[in-house]
């Protein structure tokens, strides 16, 4: 059987300079892992016994990132889910994607992680060295700049 998780796309707005478009302003929040490879990659997590998948994904954010789900809006009509291997095992993965209401909301990581950042997204792709996170978050964006 296919390991689970679920997690959140977290971006947050910054005031756009006048000139720039809307979208321009959008950063995304990366967590870099504190063990393994020290990857960079949105908070997600396992599904626990009788948790659905957004529940995880918020509780996850909660546990990695100090995010209340009362300081964030999912956005609606987005979901991605994506499969891969990993040690030789199926896992799926799905992700929302949820705007932080106050973009100066302080960020708590927990032992799971060593450093994160908000980042404009050719940086965050640069961060996430895996092509199909790569994807999802150029993906989200164009999501995020279709509703502009």
């Amino acid at each position: 059987m296919a390991v689970r998780a679920c997690g959140l796309i977290i971006y947050r707005r910054l005031q756009p300079a006048p000139s720039s478009k809307v979208t321009d302003g959008i950063e995304y929040l990366l967590l870099q892992t504190s063990y393994g490879t020290h990857h960079w990659t949105p908070p997600k997590g396992h599904v626990d016994p009788g948790e659905d998948d957004l529940q995880t994904a918020f509780r996850e954010t909660r546990e990695e990132a100090g995010l209340q789900a009362s300081q964030l809006t999912l956005v609606e009509g987005y979901r991605k889910e994506l499969h891969y291997p990993v040690r030789g095992k199926p896992k799926t993965v799905i992700y929302w994607l949820a705007e932080v209401k106050d973009c100066n909301t302080e960020i708590k990581l927990s032992e799971e992680h060593q450093a994160f950042q908000w980042l404009k997204l050719e940086d965050a792709c640069k961060f996430a060295e895996y092509e199909d996170m790569q994807a999802t978050l150029k993906e989200a964006h164009q999501f995020l700049c279709s509703k502009e």
